[in-house]
């Protein structure tokens, strides 16, 4: 079986374009993912009972239930009800952002539980509030430690994406689909995407290890 390098070098502007996609998902994706996971965080760990248990529930469900009927669920069925149809990377960043919060949730509220209670009950003492505790406090210190684990949300989201292009939203894995479609290369092309996606989360993790030595050197400090 012959390699054929021409079809790699002439559908790699394409593939390129369709990594640039994903990454953009990706960042959306976990950059609101962030925010939710935050205030979900907060809410599984705080006295208000109603909080607490709907935040419990939110991320037992998303965690519970696959991204792929999330995004179903977000494309076919949210505009039955809005009466509104919802394009395809409206709908992806969505179900990516909302799949994403419930993990982040978890990461953070093993972050804030690793961080020792009396530092709470200082900050209490000082006159602070819950709320000021946690944010001036706990917060920070917290945020060191949940880096490598936002770090593997990220990669790990970044090959889910690839489960929006049965939705016909074109990142990187709908665009090998299409250019196999067109050429019949399915070796070349899809050994191309899975390098690319290499390629991709191996720069993050080193991001992520560069931020990590770095936050370790600071706390040295």
């Amino acid at each position: 079986m012959s390699f054929n390098l021409q079809l790699i070098w002439d559908s790699l502007p394409l593939l390129l374009a369709g990594a640039l996609v994903t990454i953009e998902i990706t960042a959306l994706a976990v950059g609101i993912g962030f925010f939710i996971g935050l205030c979900v965080g907060i809410a599984r760990l705080s006295n208000i009972k109603p909080l607490k248990y709907l935040a419990i529930i939110y991320a037992d469900t998303i965690r519970g239930t696959p991204l792929l009927v999330q995004i179903f669920l977000i494309y076919f069925a949210l505009p039955l009800l809005i009466h509104q149809q919802i394009n395809p990377f409206t709908a992806a960043v969505i179900a990516c952002s909302i799949n994403s919060g419930a993990y982040v949730s978890e990461i953070f509220r093993a972050g804030i539980q690793g961080i020792d209670a009396g530092q709470m009950e200082a900050a209490r003492s000082l006159g602070l509030t819950w709320w000021q505790g946690m944010r001036l406090i706990i917060l920070p210190q917290a945020f060191g430690k949940i880096l490598p684990p936002l770090g593997n949300e990220f990669i790990a989201m970044l090959k889910d994406t690839s489960l929006v292009s049965v939705i016909g939203f074109e990142e990187l894995t709908r665009r090998g689909q299409l250019i196999i479609a067109k050429t019949y290369g399915s070796f070349e092309i899809w050994t191309t995407v899975a390098i690319i996606y290499l390629i991709m989360t191996v720069s993050i993790t080193q991001l992520v290890a560069f931020l990590e030595r770095r936050n370790t050197i600071h706390d040295k400090r």
